[in-house]
């Protein structure tokens, strides 16, 4: 995606026009007006956007789709040291527009649905949709870039190719096994 500043993306539109057009859309959503998603990271800088371009379009099956992509910058919780670490989310999808479960149950496996009014569809949260697939669910640092990393180090032996030898575990079932061959 481009650097390029944008305007705002439309909030609600007429996707079923859009695909007859064939048009594409490019836009910035604030990421404070994402309130799902902003409660499922750690935050973000003042006026973050997410920066999103749409596709909509018919299949050779007259199907509407819209392709899209999208990237924004966060702050997530590390999950080894617990402190915030930057990242960028960035997701490319392909969804089948859809106005009822029935027509959702009959797209193909590679489309996922996405469920719309007859005539408007709200982009802003089918990109916070995308926004929360996408983030990962156990977001850790790169071990040499985590503060907890000393730490990690000194739990861990140095030479990492001695395995550890197995105990045998006692088989609390071993006595019925026993019982089972005696003959009474």
């Amino acid at each position: 995606m481009s650097n390029a500043s944008s305007a705002e993306l439309p909030k609600i539109v007429d996707p079923y026009k859009l695909a007859e057009h064939e048009s594409i859309l490019e836009g910035e959503i604030p990421l404070d007006a994402l309130p799902r998603f902003r409660e499922a990271v750690l935050g973000f800088d003042d006026g973050a956007v997410c920066r999103v371009k749409l596709s909509f379009y018919k299949d050779s099956q007259r199907r509407r789709i819209v392709t899209g992509e999208l990237e924004a910058p966060v702050n997530l919780e590390c999950q080894r040291c617990m402190g915030p670490m930057k990242s960028v989310l960035a997701s490319r999808f392909t969804l089948g527009l859809v106005t009822s479960d029935e027509q959702a149950q009959g797209l193909p496996k590679d489309l996922e649905p996405f469920l719309t009014d007859d005539f408007s569809a709200d982009l802003w949260s089918m990109t916070e949709d995308e926004l929360l697939l996408v983030l990962a669910p156990y977001p850790l640092h790169d071990r040499g870039d985590c503060p907890a990393s000393e730490e990690l180090e000194a739990y861990e032996s140095d030479d990492s190719s001695e395995v550890p030898e197995k105990k045998q575990a006692d088989n609390p079932f071993s006595v019925l096994a026993g019982l089972k061959n005696t003959k009474h």
